[in-house]
This record gives structure tokens, C-alpha cells and sequence, in this order.
């Protein structure tokens, strides 16, 4: 094997270009597999993070998650999850905090004197909403339980249309019309750097009392109910806990249908995994088709180099060497050219992705195993494809290749 690796690296030295060429084409495709997978994976977790915003997982209850396929008729015949739900979930095990919102289905444009906002989702919430989102307050301050208790009405701004009407000037104390009601403003949300932009901070959050009171007259009534699970608590047993204590007060019969929804924020995690990852399957493959390429170009260096070394390889069989030693002389140099092509991509792949992921506030990772297999990989495709010429320089006539020149 010594001896196989030291006369390819001579091979590669007499014969730079077409070596060069041959290392490069592997280098451009390792590249763009590894940049491929990295990135996606990149915009997997960013996907994630910005979904499953809170540091611990939580649940959402509400009338349907979207993520079945029940009958709407049946789902417009479920009742809402009313506050009077919020005791009988608060005790239930596993369950750290609970967080009330309601919304209309409708937004608005804000607007603060000649100032104005882009299009803007209101809803209500408790005053639980910045801890179990782990969303942080800019500016002022979240309203609190004794406001949300006295119907007050104070809102909180998302960093969106903090910006929007307020560039210059402290909001906080300012008045602002929300549905043709007077709220005085208390505090800013910071900016969640959301993944869709601006557009993930264009919201304003009112107490749900209020809200209840001055904001459900428009659009179409929505209630859900978010818990954030204990310290340590399985997310699993939490929704098992859950489903049972919906179920108790909403007095269901055994075998009767549930009528709410619940989903872990575990489980949106993991229907991006999978729509991400297949994504990056069907671009690995179709960026795979340059590496073929690039072993078509092996086989044909490879069997230029037998035709170049025919002599040469005649004299070995002559002097005792046999078909297994010829055979693996040439895989070895096939695999050593394809194996530095690999490296070279790996390293060149790495830079890339880190790049792009740094510009689009991806996650980066660099991953042992994927870097194994890409070098794996890279040596593979030049054994795979110097075969051929391997086999065809091994089954030479010993007489035959010393009588060419």
C-alpha cells in the first residue's frame, strides 16, 4: 500500500496538469455537496430556533394545530378553550407556566402621528407571553398580572413597529388607536432576528382581558392556550398529562374524539427536519451528477495512464509481479488523485458554508461524521471508477506489453 501511494504522488508529479485538472473536478464537487448539506442544515436549525423560540419545549392546546387532516366541519363544531380551562391546565404535572392568548384573525396598519406601520398582527396575551416564548423586552416593560386582572389598556410593541413609528422618540407612555381604542404603550419587544425578517416582529401584544373586551367584535374568534413545560419534564409525558386533563374538563366520555388539538413544539422541530432534509437530499443528489462527471474523468485519465505505462507494467509481470499488484498499483493512484480532490473539497466545502451561513445568521456545525464520509466518498468514486482500467491493466500479456513501445 506504501509502495501503491508513493507511486501515485510520482504519477501526480509527472504529470501535473491532467493530475490537476482531474484533483480540481473532484474538489469542485466534494464542495458542493458539503456546502449543500451544511447550509441546509444551517437553515434547518435557524428554522427551528425560530420556531421553537423558548429555551425549554413547550405546547400549544388549541382548537386545531394544522397538523392533521380532520374534518372542518367537525372542527368548526369544537368549542373554544375559554380562561376558565387555565386552573385545571396550570396543575397539571409538568406544567411550569401557562400563557392565555386571543386574537381575531385580522391586523392592522398602526399609526403615530405621520408615521405608520406595515400590515401588523394584534392579539392578546398574559402576561406570561416574553418568559415562555423567551422573547426579551426592549425597552419599558411587559404588562403586568394585575393589569391583565383590570382589563387595562396598555400593549406592548413588537420591535417592527417600535421602529416604524417611533425612529426617533421614546414610544414608551405614547398613545396609540388599536380598533378605535386609546392604549397606552409600556414597553418595546427586542428584535427576534426571525428568519423572515422584519415580518417576525410586526405584532402588538394588549392584555387578553382587554382584548377580549375592546378587540374580538372583528374578524374570527381564535383562542389557545401555550404551556411551557417543568425543568427536566418530558415533553411526551407532559401532552399525555395534558390530553387527560383536557379531556376531564371537557367531561369526554372514554372512547369519545377529542375535541382540541395539542402539539409539542418537539414536534414542529421535527416536521422541519424532515422537510429541510429532504430538500437536501434532492440537492445532494442532483450536485452528485458533477462527481459522476468527475469519474468519468478518472477512468479516462486512468486508462491513458495504463496505455502510457504499458511497457512498464510488462516488465513488472516479467520480473514476478502479479495481476493483484497490478491491479491495486493502479486503484491506489485512482484513489489517492480522487482522495486529494476529497480533502481539498472538505476543507474548501467547510470555508464556503461557513461563509454563507455567517452571512444568512445560519447556524454553523462541522460534523465528524459527515467530513469521514465526504473523504470516504471522495476516495470511493476514483476505486469505483479505476476499475476498469485497473482490470484491463492487470489481464495484460506480459509478452504482448514489452513488445510495445
Amino acid at each position: 500500500m506504501r509502495d501503491g501511494v508513493s507511486e501515485a504522488m510520482r504519477s501526480i508529479r509527472g504529470h501535473r496538469m491532467r493530475s490537476s485538472l482531474l484533483i480540481l473536478g473532484v474538489t469542485i464537487g466534494v464542495t458542493t455537496l458539503l456546502a449543500i448539506f451544511t447550509i441546509v442544515s444551517g437553515l434547518s436549525g435557524r428554522i427551528r430556533n425560530d420556531i421553537v423560540s423558548a429555551n425549554r419545549p413547550y405546547i400549544y392546546i388549541s382548537r386545531f394545530t394544522g397538523m392533521g387532516g380532520a374534518d372542518p366541519a367537525e372542527i368548526a363544531r369544537r368549542p373554544h378553550l375559554m380562561p376558565e380551562l387555565i386552573p385545571g391546565i396550570q396543575a397539571t404535572d409538568g406544567v411550569d407556566m401557562v400563557d392565555y392568548e386571543v386574537s381575531n384573525g385580522s391586523g392592522m396598519v398602526l399609526r403615530y402621528g405621520q408615521e405608520k406601520t406595515n400590515f401588523v398582527q394584534a392579539f392578546g396575551s398574559s402576561q406570561n407571553f416574553p418568559f415562555l416564548f423567551s422573547i426579551p423586552v426592549g425597552d419599558g416593560r411587559f404588562f403586568t398580572a394585575q393589569e391583565v386582572a383590570a382589563k387595562e389598556r396598555v400593549a406592548v410593541l413588537g420591535y417592527g413597529p417600535s421602529e416604524d413609528l417611533f425612529p426617533q422618540i421614546d414610544p414608551i407612555g405614547k398613545t396609540l388607536n388599536i380598533y378605535g381604542k386609546p392604549f397606552r404603550i409600556v414597553g418595546t419587544m427586542a428584535a427576534r432576528n426571525h428568519i423572515i425578517g422584519s415580518m417576525g416582529d410586526n405584532y402588538v401584544c394588549v392584555p387578553w382581558t382587554t382584548f377580549q373586551k375592546d378587540c374580538m367584535f372583528v374578524g374570527i374568534e381564535d383562542r389557545n392556550i401555550a404551556v411551557l413545560t417543568g425543568e427536566g419534564a418530558d415533553a411526551d409525558i407532559v401532552v399525555s398529562n395534558l390530553v387527560g386533563t383536557m379531556r376531564r374538563l371537557r367531561r369526554l366520555r372514554p372512547g369519545e374524539a377529542n375535541d382540541f388539538d395539542i402539539i409539542s413544539s418537539e414536534t414542529y422541530g421535527e416536521m422541519v427536519d424532515k422537510i429541510t432534509g429532504g430538500v437536501a437530499l434532492v440537492l445532494m443528489v442532483l450536485s452528485s451528477i458533477g462527481l459522476l462527471v468527475g469519474g468519468i474523468g478518472v477512468m479516462n485519465i486512468m486508462l491513458i495512464s495504463v496505455a502510457e505505462r504499458t511497457r512498464e507494467i510488462g516488465v513488472r509481470m516479467a520480473l514476478g509481479a502479479r495481476r493483484r499488484d497490478v491491479l491495486l498499483q493502479v486503484l491506489i493512484e485512482a484513489g489517492t488523485l480522487t482522495g486529494i480532490g476529497g480533502v481539498l473539497g472538505i476543507l474548501c466545502g467547510y470555508l464556503a458554508s461557513w461563509g454563507m451561513t455567517h452571512l444568512l445568521r445560519f447556524p454553523f456545525e462541522v460534523s465528524p461524521a459527515v467530513t469521514i464520509g465526504a473523504a470516504l466518498f471522495s476516495v470511493s468514486i476514483g476505486v469505483f471508477f479505476g476499475l476498469y482500467p485497473a482490470n484491463r491493466a492487470a489481464r495484460m500479456d506480459p509478452i504482448v506489453a514489452l513488445g510495445r513501445e
